[in-house]
């Protein structure tokens, strides 16, 4: 059911739907909805869309309604903010996620999939659309794994250069994020710059989105477009999903990118520019070219620095890390507040494979944070994560991956007092060290008998 009173919006919203077989029954207002969810019809319904204007300030209010009356529908809300603060209002009141207008056909439909999904107990898990806005520089990328630092060190020495670069990765990994830092440090950051997602682009559209055209070049072409490679001379164009392109588009694209100059659709001469592309795709070019799948000219042009973002089930040590460091980003956004996570919710996390990668893990610790009352995550945050992993024993979860520890973080949450952590610290390098006083002083950067007072102080053996 779509919550809409734009005819112009209803009709595109249900040609679009209708692609992958969705049936739209349409209400114009809350009251219609409500009918609409009661009648025979509506007990057929599989999700709901509700633009955000038809009820205004009693957006929450309807979905709560909604939602009590149908506690198993999901709800996906349209909006024109960005705003956090309306994200956890809404998905408080029972929205499973909301999409920021206007809406892209690719990531309405992903979002429809991801949440009427009855394969797996996998809701928790569904990736949500992007809260907050990514940092632009390369130390905002977290992460320790040799795979993830190589990455991010073939980035930051082509920044610098104006040769074009190819990403390589599965959805979800940090493609756009790393571009953002790519482009921030590239000599061209102050020049021309736009982005062309190649499959939320119309088939129809794209080619005179890329090279323009004049009026009169096809029915319907009224005015003169200026397309993206001539807007960017001297500048950057980001081609995302450039794997979907048509082959013919991709044999004009190569030829343009060869020789220098573009010809707009219906123009009778081309434009000499001189432009930078950074491409990505979650396909492997290579392989595709060598099923005849993508032009090689073009893959030989837009490789010319190829860098492969590691999935993040490659990456596991660095799991941890990117935790806090969201979590901490997280706190930082309206509505929402600073949680600490206990150890064994972050051996739960660090147990999966995350098939949706860096996204998903943020999207899942977001989710946690909207629906958390206490001032910590527990494993029982993530209860349907549990559920496809099993009991989990925390300290053999720490062992398998990071082999002995110190715990910081009490059973409720909470970090433990300082006076204990310390107490583990010294035992700890006790062990390690076998008893030798001298060395485990020289490597905790202490004298001795200062060694021997915090033993008497803590009431720690020295055989321990």
């Amino acid at each position: 059911m779509l919550i809409d009173d734009e005819p112009a919006q209803t009709r595109l919203i249900s040609a679009i739907a209708a692609r992958e077989g969705w049936r739209t029954l349409v209400a114009s207002d809350a009251d219609a909805a409500l009918a609409t969810l009661a009648s025979r019809e509506g007990l057929a319904l599989s999700a709901i869309l509700l633009d955000q204007w038809v009820p205004g300030d009693d957006t929450c209010a309807l979905i709560a309604e909604l939602k009590e009356r149908r506690p198993s529908l999901p709800i996906l809300m349209l909006t024109t903010s960005a705003s956090p603060v309306l994200a956890v209002e809404a998905m408080r009141a029972g929205a499973s996620d909301y999409l920021v207008k206007p809406v892209a056909p690719e990531a309405l439909m992903a979002a429809l999939r991801s949440v009427t999904t009855r394969e797996a107990p996998r809701d928790e898990l569904a990736p949500l659309t992007e809260k907050m806005s990514a940092d632009l520089d390369f130390d905002a990328m977290i992460g320790k794994a040799p795979p993830f630092r190589t990455a991010l060190a073939q980035a930051a020495k082509a920044a610098r250069g104006h040769g074009h670069v190819l990403i390589e990765g599965e959805s979800g990994t940090g493609k756009e994020m790393l571009i953002r830092a790519m482009q921030a440090a590239s000599p061209r950051a102050r020049e021309p710059m736009r982005v062309v997602n190649v499959s939320a682009t119309p088939a129809n559209a794209i080619e005179s989105t890329l090279f323009g055209h004049e009026p009169g070049a096809f029915p319907g072409a009224f005015d003169r477009q200026i397309g993206a490679l001539q807007h960017c001379d001297g500048g950057t164009l980001v081609l995302d999903d450039v794997d979907r392109l048509s082959m013919d588009l991709q044999r004009s694209l190569a030829e343009a990118l060869d020789g220098g100059v573009i010809r707009p659709l219906g123009a009778a001469h081309g434009f000499r520019i001189d432009v930078r592309l950074l491409s990505s795709t979650n396909a492997s070019l290579e392989e595709l070219v060598s099923g005849g799948l993508f032009d090689g000219d073009l893959a030989r042009l837009l490789s010319a620095t190829r860098i492969e973002m590691p999935p993040l089930r490659e990456r596991a040590e660095d799991v941890r890390a990117l935790t806090r460091h969201f979590l901490a980003r997280i706190g930082e956004q309206p509505g929402l507040r600073h949680l600490s996570i206990s150890d064994g919710a972050l051996s739960l996390l660090a147990a999966y494979d995350w098939p949706g990668n860096v996204r998903q893990l943020q999207s899942v610790l977001f989710r946690a944070a909207v629906y958390c009352d206490g001032d910590a995550l527990t494993a029982e945050s993530f209860p349907q994560l549990s559920e496809l992993l099993g009991e989990l024993d925390a300290e053999g979860a720490n062992n398998a991956h990071e082999g002995v520890g110190i715990t910081l973080y009490s059973a409720d949450g909470h970090l433990r007092p300082l006076e204990e952590i310390e107490a583990d610290v010294i035992r700890l390098a006790i062990g390690h060290y076998r008893g030798r006083m001298t060395e485990v002083a020289r490597r905790l950067g202490i004298g001795r008998s200062t060694l021997y007072r915090k033993l008497s102080d803590l009431g720690i053996d020295s055989a321990a």
